[in-house]
């Protein structure tokens, strides 16, 4: 299909979004394999400064796929073994054997959610190191291999495997693993050299605080290997597409193959109501939609199509069917529910050519 058609009936779609009220702006990049990216811009950050095709963004849980990129490539070196139990590499990690890369990448390492608010307080002082130690003091909420349950503290135990292996912060190591190779402009636990997009409707009690999730320094500076990447909308895509070939020789053909498909077989589970699903496929870093339903992406992009969201209201996905992959980046939290209720319009726009 015609690149300008998808662009011009996402640009559409995109509009119409921004109009509605429901988000006040939006960067949306998208390319066929093979293609480079094109990219637009609609409306507004949370401040009112009109959004450019190159604003950095908060992409937060989308860090996920590099921090996966990173250890697949070490897999390929031979330095990190899939079926590897990780307290191989990470010693105070915890000693089950069945908690391995394989299952921390897919979320079936039975670890829980999040680190429990006493181990690592969100407060001034806080620190990568104390929350990846944090991480390895962390239980298991269900037995490995039982369930899919998304994990933030499985990504800090697959972070502190590659400082393990590549002898260096992980912030450094993904940099040189993942974000120079791919030359993507992308900043973990650095302050941007220009200001990242505003991120309106985050809520908790740190709102509009000098500690608010997404928009604060404080925020940035924690390297989170599992939300805290700022990058752009090409670098979102380049992401995603790395799972697809893109630049060929990235990742190995079997590797990459084996991280955009299913590795939970018949397993349910995913989040929190109602985003749990029977079955619940996931890959190797990215989320493979399946039959899940309600879900970020129309049914139409396939059963095969992989990606990833991020709470702070963005989504990367590839539809291999379809030979295209996206990202949506938008200015205002997924918590109002446009992300998973009325950005679909957009992705359904690059699937097709037109607006529905």
């Amino acid at each position: 299909m015609d690149t300008h058609a998808r662009l011009v009936a996402a640009r559409a779609a995109a509009e119409a979004l921004v109009g509605s009220g429901r988000v006040p702006g939006l960067v949306v990049a998208l390319a066929a394999d093979g293609q480079p990216a094109a990219v637009f811009a609609i409306g507004t950050d949370a401040a009112g400064r009109a959004l450019i095709c190159g604003d950095l963004f908060p992409v937060a849980s989308i860090t996920k796929l590099a921090t996966a990129l990173a250890v697949l490539r070490l897999v390929d070196r031979g330095l990190l073994g899939l079926d590897d139990p990780i307290d191989r590499f990470v010693r105070r990690a915890t000693p089950d054997p069945a908690v391995t890369i394989r299952r921390l990448l897919c979320h079936t390492a039975g670890l829980p959610i999040d680190l429990a608010p006493a181990d690592a307080p969100y407060a001034p002082g806080l620190t990568w190191e104390r929350l990846g130690d944090a991480c390895t003091r962390s239980g298991l909420q269900y037995a490995p291999g039982t369930e899919v349950l998304y994990s933030n503290v499985g990504y800090g135990l697959l972070a502190l495997a590659v400082e393990a292996r590549a002898g260096a912060r992980f912030a450094d190591a993904l940099r040189d693993l993942v974000l120079a190779p791919l030359a993507i402009d992308g900043y973990l636990g650095v302050e941007p050299p220009r200001v990242p997009a505003r991120i309106a409707d985050v809520r908790g009690h740190h709102r509009a605080t000098e500690l608010e999730p997404f928009n604060s320094r404080f925020w940035r500076s924690l390297a989170l290997p599992w939300a805290g990447l700022v990058t752009n909308a090409e670098g979102v895509l380049a992401l995603v597409r790395a799972f697809r070939g893109h630049p060929p020789g990235f990742l190995s053909p079997p590797l990459r193959t084996a991280a955009s498909a299913s590795q939970t077989g018949d397993l349910a589970g995913g989040f929190i109501d109602p985003l749990r699903w029977n079955p619940c496929p996931w890959g190797l870093g990215p989320e493979v939609r399946g039959d899940k339903e309600p879900y970020w992406v129309p049914p139409m992009a396939g059963r095969d199509s992989f990606g990833h969201t991020g709470a702070s209201g963005c989504i990367a996905w590839a539809a291999p069917a379809a030979g295209v992959a996206w990202t949506i980046l938008g200015a205002r939290t997924a918590d109002n529910g446009w992300l998973l209720r009325r950005s679909g319009a957009i992705s359904g726009a690059i699937l097709t050519g037109r607006m529905a």
